[in-house]
């Protein structure tokens, strides 16, 4: 079988790694790929936000079946635009992939559909929302309604702050039309979690829990950013909150698609924040996480293959994932500036000797490419430096020796993945 990932990042890589391991792939390409997918896939410059040139790659190459990794080209219709061009493709439509795209769409989803979430209030016009914030209770979170690349929240302490949040995405538009709307958050407490579903738009497959470690800095200080490093299980999720996440949040959600014939055919990645009321969404993401991505890959047995095959099938309640026991760390490298301006173009040294450090570690690219047959920096997020390990801890240590072993000029890090766990 012929398959095709979309997308440039971990996530992608990490996809396309397990992919390689099914006995029914033949082969695969990779649009746009990078450094890391060219190891293992043929990669195609084509971007994954051109619609045209994606749907063309596949009709040409005759692909079997198409991954979509990043939410851009979901939120753009490309899934809409493959099943009218008769092609096999994993992800939910323009229509069901808003729950991402859209905050205030989400927000109102869950609203409708008694599932537990901060309460709220959505803003088009800017005055009425530096009104709201000048009134409100702190702290409060500032969220861009649209897609931002994972930077457009902010939690603020003041009103200053919220004030400056607001301006910066209604007024002076860092974000685009993404922030043509905004939607302003009460603050929840408690630890975070990132769950993921495949949900094939009558059942749905839970996988382990994970937890990001979304602010630039030790300690969560400093701006957000995709994600600076994961773990898996975040510790976070026993079997009673398991099934808490399941009655409170993933059933009401399949019976929400339903009711509101959403067709969301895919992977469903929720935010929780673990409150001490029970779990409450922060985010709907319609796709696979990254860098959760990473650190579930390297858990994941069997053939992911069929697990993607049964969602677009409609037939999730057929398979049933096997799951390694031990704990998975995943370290992210960035770019120096990241999640700001950063200079690209930096040698990568070290690769090998990270990957031959331990059996159990993998080094997924995200923003790397080649250049006169060197490896160099091309993105904000570089690496992400994955381990096993029978232990949290353990999975850390060998994670973090890894990637110590990794040079570019300007490498930042996190020193603090799953410390506040252990």
């Amino acid at each position: 079988m012929k398959l095709l990932v979309i997308g440039s990042g971990g996530r992608e890589h990490a996809l396309v790694w397990k992919l390689s391991q099914s006995p029914r792939v033949t082969s695969i390409l990779c649009a746009p790929g990078n450094a890391g997918t060219a190891q293992l896939a043929v990669n195609h410059a084509v971007a994954a936000t051109d619609l045209d040139g994606l749907v063309a790659l596949a009709e040409n190459e005759k692909v079997d079946l198409t991954l979509v990794g990043p939410d851009d080209p979901l939120a753009a219709g490309l899934v809409d635009r493959f099943r009218a061009a008769g092609l096999r493709v994993f992800g939910p439509t323009a229509s069901a992939a808003r729950l991402e795209a859209s905050k205030s769409f989400a927000k109102d989803f869950m609203v409708r559909h008694g599932i537990p979430s901060a309460g709220s209030a959505t803003f088009t016009d800017a005055d009425k929302a530096l009104s709201h914030c000048a009134s409100a209770r702190y702290p409060l979170v500032v969220k861009a309604d649209g897609l931002a690349l994972g930077k457009g929240v902010v939690i603020a302490q003041t009103p200053e702050e919220s004030s400056k949040a607001v301006r910066e995405a209604m007024i002076e538009k860092v974000f685009g039309s993404a922030g043509d709307t905004v939607v302003i958050e009460e603050f929840l407490t408690g630890p975070e979690c990132s769950i993921h579903a495949l949900v094939d738009g009558n059942s749905y497959s839970l996988f382990p829990d994970a937890k990001d470690h979304k602010r630039a800095l030790e300690g969560d200080r400093g701006l957000n950013t995709g994600g600076m490093g994961t773990i898996s299980p975040s510790r976070e999720v026993d079997a009673a909150m398991q099934s808490r996440i399941r009655t409170e949040i993933l059933d009401p959600f399949l019976r929400g698609l339903k009711t509101d014939a959403l067709e969301f055919s895919g992977m469903l990645f929720p935010g929780l924040m673990m409150t001490p009321e029970g779990p409450k969404v922060l985010e709907f993401n319609c796709r696979f996480g990254d860098p959760e991505t990473q650190s579930l890959m390297r858990r994941l047995k069997g053939d992911l293959l069929d697990l993607i095959e049964a969602t677009v099938d409609g037939k999730l309640s057929s398979v049933a994932p096997e799951w390694d026991d031990r704990a998975a760390v995943c370290i992210v490298l960035a770019s120096g500036g990241y999640p700001g301006p950063i200079e690209k173009g930096k040698e990568i040294t070290g690769l090998a000797e990270a990957a031959a450090s331990s059996p159990d570690v993998v080094v997924f690219h995200a923003g790397t490419s080649l250049k006169d047959d060197k490896v160099v920096t091309s993105g904000g997020r570089v690496l992400g430096v994955t381990a096993l390990g029978a232990t949290l801890e353990e999975a850390r240590a060998k994670a973090y020796a890894a990637a110590d072993l990794i040079r570019f000029e300007g490498k930042q890090l996190r020193r603090d993945i799953g410390a506040s766990v252990i």
